[in-house]
């Protein structure tokens, strides 16, 4: 079956991974007489900035499932899954690299602020998951949709359970992926149920990307369910509330934020898809491609990894919102062109680690044999 490529896809990466910087950017070098929630300008930018990480772990699930399913109509399946937990070990392994301080390290002062949880160790074992999951699902797509679909859903609705644990009596490398107590930014929950989702979608377009009026109706689909989920997931909670007497689904309804933030993703998806022929411009598919290196590049440079000496230390909490805004566009563009023209293809870093990979699985034989 010849499947089309999702050019959409790449847009949306690119938009998530640009907005990303900018956010960061923002937040983290403008002055804190500027930040006023009152201001109209700075809460639009702060609720349209919430939107990134929800499309970067929603885009993540969607785009690897999509390949994983597409990898078995292939006959490729085994490669893809190999693939795919290899490129999570990498994930997990650069996202713990980029905040190791080598300097201090080499000073002797040591500490355990490395182990914190960022986005990139939550899409590493994401994927691992995905893995798991397929085959724990026997490899049949309809059962993993399935099961994806309920997973997201129950990850999203049991969040009061798991909003303030603490991981007590957990060690602390694994108590980061489930806690924020000790510094981690992202955790495993609530965050996977969007990689979830992500998968779901993934299911969806492999089934029937090929049916004639499905762009159609998966377009209409995402602005009508996202719209759905923004303005009135919070009543049908409530109201589900009253009728099952069951309090859990109340504290949700209370703070949903997870809902409204799928919802917001996925009119994101059906803007981009229904606009994905204007969205092919050879530069924006290129940036989509390249996220890792940007992540990677916009990290060591704003926030100072291995050496300390960031931009965040240079400058600190000390502009203007012009100056922000400003600072922010010329870091988009050096970041992205830093990562374009000079760091190695991902391809090359992926086909480096699984090299390694193989070489380490056969000297273990060796030394069984």
């Amino acid at each position: 079956m010849q499947l089309n490529r999702l050019y959409f896809i790449d847009a949306i990466r690119a938009f998530a991974i640009l907005m990303m910087l900018q956010g960061h950017f923002i937040d983290t070098l403008l002055a804190i007489e500027y930040r006023d929630p009152n201001n109209m300008a700075y809460s639009i930018w702060q609720y349209f900035r919430g939107i990134t990480a929800p499309v970067f772990f929603t885009i993540s699930g969607l785009i690897f499932t999509y390949l994983l399913i597409k990898a078995k109509a292939k006959g490729k399946l085994n490669y893809r899954m190999r693939r795919g937990v290899v490129r999570g070990l990498m994930l997990i392994g650069i996202g713990y690299a980029l905040r190791i301080p080598l300097l201090r390290w080499l000073t002797g002062s040591f500490g355990t602020y490395f182990l914190v949880i960022d986005v990139l160790q939550i899409i590493g074992v994401s994927l691992i998951l995905i893995v798991g999951l397929y085959i724990l699902s026997q490899k049949k797509t309809l059962l993993f949709s399935i099961l994806m679909f309920c997973l997201g859903t129950v990850i999203f609705l049991c969040e009061p359970l798991y909003r303030s644990y603490e991981a007590k009596g957990i060690p602390l490398l694994f108590a980061n992926y489930l806690s924020k107590s000790h510094g981690s930014v992202f955790n495993l929950a609530p965050w996977f149920g969007y990689v979830a989702y992500g998968g779901f979608i993934a299911t969806l377009f492999y089934r029937y990307l090929i049916r004639p009026r499905f762009k159609i109706v998966i377009v209409s689909s995402f602005f009508v369910v996202g719209i759905a989920l923004v303005y009135g997931a919070s009543s049908l909670l409530h109201w589900l509330a009253v009728q099952t007497d069951f309090t859990l689904l109340s504290e949700v309804a209370n703070y949903n934020y997870l809902f409204v933030r799928l919802g917001n993703v996925l009119i994101l998806f059906g803007l981009f898809y229904a606009l994905e022929v204007y969205l092919r411009h050879p530069v924006v598919l290129k940036i989509g491609q390249k996220t890792l290196s940007i992540y990677v590049v916009h990290f060591i440079l704003l926030y100072g990894s291995f050496t300390g000496w960031g931009i965040k230390r240079i400058i600190g909490k000390n502009l203007t919102p012009m100056d922000a805004i400003l600072g922010a566009f010329c870091f988009l563009i050096v970041v992205s062109l830093i990562s374009i023209y000079i760091i190695k293809p991902n391809t090359q870093v992926y086909g480096f680690f699984r090299r390694q990979a193989f070489e380490l699985k056969t000297f273990i034989k060796s030394l069984n044999s």
